[in-house]
């Protein structure tokens, strides 16, 4: 599974890996994305929206771990992950090519803000997310805890091309039809997707369709306030930055786990660097 240097008389079978968990699959969503799911440590507790380490063994034989929000819901018997392919990226160039049978590490201490104890209670609950940013919506759009506090919840999730959107509209799909939570997500989840390089029935920046109240308009609600709305935001470092001054500008403040308020954000999100 990894390029770890091995003895010849060392089979890849017979390299024992630390905090090793199992892959039981492997999608291939397009070049430059997939997800893959590993068995769950019955010891393992989290809230939907929390990250853990995971990762392969290096070249050099020690760990190379980097942060993954689990997009599977708490509830889950086993752990999904959904990342992006980076060629010459210190651990993706290794990661996209697991199967299922394989290990990887995963270190089992969840953490993140992206969970709704840092909210404090509104009426709407905004998922903002580009590209892999999506995968702790997909955990936290699983959980019945979401719609059990919110009325309304919207995802909003932009990429550059149409397929890079696949993941997450499969999920939203399958969501309307679960049998645990079809009837709680039924008329609560909205989903906005849109691109920003390909033609699409939607298209623009999450910004730019927030600022200019286009997303507003489109799903029919009232523009964005302190008083019922509630955001999570996930995404690289400068959409962030530029995430947290629109949704300032409509008077939400940053929360944390210690502090909530009106709007969260993970700052540990994979970037195209991994």
């Amino acid at each position: 599974m990894t390029n770890t240097a091995q003895s010849p008389d060392q089979t890849p079978a017979a390299k024992v890996l630390p905090d090793a968990q199992t892959v039981t699959e492997v999608r291939h969503w397009t070049d430059r994305l997939f997800s893959f799911r590993v068995t769950r440590p019955q010891s393992l507790r989290f809230r939907s929206g929390e990250f853990v380490m995971i990762g392969l063994l290096g070249d050099n034989g020690k760990p190379l771990l980097r942060a993954y929000s689990i997009a599977s819901p708490s509830w889950d018997e086993a752990l999904e992950f959904y990342s992006i392919k980076v060629p010459d990226g210190p651990l993706t160039s290794k990661l996209q090519h697991i199967k299922e049978g394989d290990q990887i590490i995963l270190r089992p201490k969840p953490v993140g803000t992206l969970v709704v104890d840092a909210l404090l209670p509104g009426k709407r609950l905004w998922f903002l997310a580009t590209g892999t940013g999506i995968a702790p919506f997909a955990s936290l759009m699983r959980d019945p805890e979401v719609y059990e506090k919110y009325e309304q919840v919207i995802m909003m999730h932009t990429c550059r091309t149409a397929d890079e959107l696949a993941y997450g509209q499969q999920l939203v799909e399958a969501l309307r039809e679960d049998p645990l939570i079809g009837e709680l997500v039924e008329g609560k989840l909205l989903y906005y997707p849109t691109t920003t390089r390909e033609e699409s029935p939607r298209m623009g920046r999450i910004t730019d369709n927030l600022a200019s109240g286009k997303v507003f308009e489109d799903l029919g609600l009232p523009k964005m306030n302190a008083e019922e709305d509630r955001a999570m935001v996930c995404g690289s470092l400068d959409f962030n930055v530029d995430v947290k001054a629109v949704l300032e500008s409509y008077g939400l403040n940053e929360g944390a786990n210690s502090d909530p308020k009106e709007y969260v954000v993970e700052k540990a999100f994979v970037g195209d660097g991994i």
